[in-house]
């Protein structure tokens, strides 16, 4: 019986993810050269520079950009290190995507301004979804798809996993995502599966991507992390803590305040050793406020 009962306080906290309030805020990538990259976002993708941050103290400056507020939509927080100009991508990082209603008027106008097309705009082979590949000045790779009108244009992080059951498993019971949708193309040698919190034409989706047979990949120093939104970091990191026991990865900052800014925060691997980072609600609301 008391095997039982220490059990039970482990299956409520497991519980807790899929109450929490959960949102994607933002993917924290390095760049190596802020304006350059503000400038190939907001005139080749009709993204919108949404704040900017010098931290010369610490040798940053940060610029967050998206198609929408950060209290409502997902953005990309670059982030440039004094006086460094490239970074490695490594091999496991894939691909962010964006959504747009006319992909091929979207190519034209990438292409217009300069920007490296690394796929024509098409439909996918063995399908009628209609996409394109572009790369940016750093060399990340941003998948075009053709969509209806969405809420949420920045759509998708896509980041190679050498264990998928395991993956999804892991985020699932660790983040509260659902398993919106599952993918095995065996012709091509993949299967991939998209997590999220709500429906993938709603909103932004993590694609996990199992390469047949591939079990590890190279992180580089160019892609951070994905940040999430909750109601209750301290809460989250137990969570975290017991999934970590089961399934692998580690905390790597324990939970609490960022000393100067005050935001609550933990921030954990995965096992594959991708990085997020759960950040309070509210404080996250007062530092847009506060901006």
């Amino acid at each position: 019986m008391a095997e039982v009962a220490s059990l039970a306080p482990n299956a409520d906290l497991l519980e807790w993810p899929k109450k929490d309030k959960r949102r994607f805020l933002h993917v924290v990538y390095r760049v190596g050269d802020l304006d350059r990259t503000i400038k190939f976002y907001t005139e080749c993708f009709g993204m919108k520079l949404l704040r900017k941050r010098d931290v010369p103290e610490e040798k940053y400056s940060n610029a967050f950009l998206g198609f929408g507020p950060e209290d409502s939509n997902f953005v990309v927080e670059l982030t440039y290190n004094y006086g460094v100009s490239s970074y490695d991508i490594g091999t496991g990082f894939g691909h962010f995507a964006i959504a747009s209603q006319d992909v091929y008027k979207l190519v034209e106008d990438i292409r217009a301004k300069g920007g490296s097309i690394t796929r024509e705009p098409g439909p996918v082979k063995g399908g009628s979804s209609v996409i394109a590949f572009a790369k940016d000045p750093d060399g990340y790779i941003f998948e075009l798809i053709q969509r209806g009108p969405t809420p949420e244009p920045l759509c998708q992080v896509m980041l190679r996993v050498g264990d998928l059951e395991r993956s999804i498993k892991f985020y699932e019971k660790a983040l509260g995502m659902r398993l919106l949708k599952k993918v095995d193309r065996p012709e091509y040698k993949y299967t991939l599966a998209m997590m999220g919190y709500a429906d993938e034409l709603e909103t932004t989706v993590l694609e996990l991507t199992y390469n047949y047979g591939v079990t590890e990949y190279t992180k580089g120093n160019a892609y951070a992390q994905v940040a999430i939104g909750t109601d209750d970091v301290y809460k989250s990191a137990e969570v975290i803590k017991l999934v970590n026991q089961e399934l692998g990865g580690k905390i790597t900052r324990q939970a609490g305040p960022l000393p100067g800014i005050g935001t609550k925060i933990v921030s954990f691997l995965d096992p594959d050793g991708w990085k997020t980072v759960l950040v309070d609600n509210a404080d996250f609301q007062k530092e847009l406020e506060h901006q």
